[in-house]
């Protein structure tokens, strides 16, 4: 009988000594190797294009495209294609919105050497990949939900608006935005005032600290 081909795996990450470290575990599993790197969400996005691997594994935190960001448009480009977060943080807000964004679960970097392995073939079993605190999260939510008797609230802004708050927090003008985005400056302008009426803040400053809350950009 032939041998399985090793899982062709995309690695994402902004810090290149964590991509190094991370490549190191993968690639020396015989089932396992990585075939692309990337350093940002958009820079992932393109290499899954070229590569075609099986297995996307995207840092949550990145410049220009957040992973989370990059999961929701690989879901939907590449519905095939299979997805696991790498955080720093453990965060119940993260893992709900890792697993809406298309992504089979999350390891945190700090346990990366002990559990990574073992995500990547539950993630290509088809498995989620549930660390115990993920499993306590998600009972906790399930209560919550089944005490109150409504489902989970809608995410507050929409996803063209987060794209657009994550450059503005980065520093970006509204020129910058509009040329990166391919839209003109006037539909910037009206997303900002959308975002600053909807989460009901005053200015950029309020953005950007709002954006390092919910795990947008990095303090």
């Amino acid at each position: 009988m032939p041998e399985a081909m090793p899982t062709r795996i995309l690695l994402a990450d902004d810090h290149h000594l964590v991509r190094r470290g991370v490549r190191l575990i993968l690639d020396s599993e015989p089932d396992l190797t990585v075939v692309a790197e990337a350093g940002d969400g958009a820079e992932a996005i393109e290499a899954a294009r070229t590569h075609h691997p099986d297995l996307a594994i995207l840092d949550i935190a990145m410049p220009r495209l957040t992973g989370l960001q990059a999961a929701r448009e690989l879901s939907r480009t590449q519905p095939e294609l299979r997805i696991l977060m790498l955080t720093m943080y453990d965060n119940e807000q993260y893992f709900f919105e890792t697993l809406a964004a298309g992504a089979s679960g999350y390891v945190l970097k700090s346990v990366a050497d002990r559990d990574l392995v073992e995500a990547c073939r539950a993630t290509m079993r088809g498995e989620p990949f549930l660390y115990p605190g993920a499993v306590n999260a998600l009972i906790r939510n399930y209560l919550d939900r089944v005490r109150e008797g409504q489902p989970p609230p809608a995410r507050a802004i929409t996803d063209r608006e987060e794209e657009i708050l994550k450059l503005v927090a980065e520093g970006h003008t509204s020129q910058e935005i509009a040329d990166l985005l391919v839209i003109s400056v006037k539909t910037v302008e009206r997303h900002r005032a959308n975002l600053l009426q909807k989460l009901g803040l005053k200015d950029r400053l309020e953005l950007t600290r709002y954006a390092i809350r919910v795990g947008l950009i990095e303090p």
